[in-house]
């Protein structure tokens, strides 16, 4: 139930059950170090250059991420830890967020992403539209499960377009 478990170290499927937990965080987590009582006690701010975070990677808009092929990825993402990820791992995680976004502006390029070459991205950008309460989602899935021949990502697309009739 870690979030940086989950969204750097676990490789494949997260969980359904785990996935709305994840918010927008694509790339780990530090609720950790943010409650921790040591670091509330003792730990303090710097204003050290070389500790500060990136600001074009603290927040980065999910719906570049999502378009990202995998020479984008290593451009982007070079010297960073995000590398660990890899593209499958950070675009899983993107689509994550972007299904619990819940915008429409989000439908174009998560229906793009339904022919990415990974089943685990496909499999992840079915749920998220899944989320997205829009007849233009709803018409993505549907044409998306007819030429799909992963079975995981077909049973994802299933369980989006039931999820919609409730």
């Amino acid at each position: 139930r870690c979030i940086s478990y989950l969204t750097i170290e676990q490789k494949g499927v997260i969980p359904v059950e785990l996935r709305a937990g994840l918010g927008n965080r694509v790339f780990g987590c530090d609720v950790c170090n943010e409650v921790c009582p040591w670091n509330k006690r003792f730990a303090r701010a710097t204003d050290e250059p070389a500790l500060q975070p990136d600001p074009s990677r603290v927040a980065p808009p999910l719906l570049e991420l999502i378009g990202l092929d995998e020479p984008g990825f290593r451009a982007r993402f070079r010297g960073s830890p995000v590398l660990r990820a890899k593209r499958r791992g950070l675009l899983r995680n993107v689509c994550v967020a972007l299904g619990n976004w819940g915008d429409p502006a989000a439908i174009g390029p998560l229906t793009t992403t339904l022919a990415d070459a990974e089943p685990l991205i496909r499999q992840h950008a079915a749920w998220a539209l899944g989320r997205i309460d829009n007849a233009k989602a709803s018409q993505a899935l549907s044409q998306r499960l007819i030429v799909e021949t992963d079975s995981t990502v077909r049973e994802e697309l299933i369980d989006a377009l039931e999820s919609r009739k409730t």
